[in-house]
């Protein structure tokens, strides 16, 4: 597992060079304003929603020595509440409402590295794009809150909300590597195939979240370079494993 993890890092190494040499800059325009308008409410909420959450929390605390201190810790977990479940809904809406652009670049990283212009694959409409894209979040979504509610619980426990924090991490990693994965396997594989194929590669799957979840801490840039480094590390890495399980029949990696 952390050996795959390690090579769903290493793939970001040639994704900025990759881009540019492709020529994909101008895919990445609209998929960036997506991801900078959407940063932008969830920051804001998260501002704005932490004191409420923090006074509502406190109000469990009965008496009047430390209700100041207990307040000041509740408004902090608040935050971190809204940012946790606003970062699930960022991944989830920036992903499935670029699907449509990052497929084409998927497409022409694939054409790269096999060496093949013209590739056998399923062909899908713009509109097919957005509903597989949006079909596969939804389905993350869900998995990921019914995972991340209770760990978001643990963090009122000491000791136990560090593991849990690790844990919150790793998991909003592995659904951000899923959905970038999913931007190449969608020509290749049918809803269900793809998921059991991620399943098969889930270290990889973390290893390109992991990196997609650190960009988004570095306020604008990281919001505007997440996804098209994230989305080329993801393909290129796909693109290899494909390779790996004969998906990709006797076309051979040149790069």
């Amino acid at each position: 597992m952390i050996k795959n993890i390690l090579k769903g890092i290493q793939a970001y190494s040639s994704a900025f060079a990759l881009i540019s040499k492709l020529k994909l800059w101008k895919f990445f325009f609209i998929p960036i304003g997506i991801s900078l308008f959407t940063a932008l409410i969830i920051v804001v909420s998260a501002y704005g929603l932490s004191d409420n959450i923090g006074n509502f929390i406190a109000r469990i605390w009965p008496w009047e020595f430390g209700k100041e201190t207990f307040t000041s810790i509740s408004t902090f977990i608040g935050g971190i509440v809204v940012l946790a479940i606003g970062l699930i809904l960022y991944k989830h809406i920036i992903m499935a409402l670029s699907a449509p652009f990052m497929s084409p670049v998927s497409e022409k990283i694939e054409a790269h590295l096999t060496g093949v212009e013209q590739h056998h694959h399923r062909n899908t409409t713009f509109k097919e794009q957005l509903w597989r894209g949006i079909r596969i979040n939804l389905r993350n979504l869900g998995k990921e809150l019914l995972i991340t509610i209770p760990l978001l619980l643990l963090k009122f426990i000491p000791l136990v909300n560090i593991f849990s924090t690790v844990l919150l991490f790793l998991v909003q990693a592995y659904y951000a590597g899923f959905g970038n994965m999913d931007y190449t396997l969608e020509r290749h594989f049918k809803y269900r195939e793809s998921i059991q194929f991620i399943g098969k590669h889930r270290g990889v799957a973390i290893g390109n979240g992991i990196v997609f979840m650190l960009f988004l801490l570095v306020p604008v840039i990281g919001w505007i370079l997440v996804l098209p480094l994230s989305v080329t590390a993801a393909s290129l890495k796909t693109v290899h494993l494909l390779k790996e399980d004969n998906r990709l029949g006797g076309h051979k990696i040149v790069v």
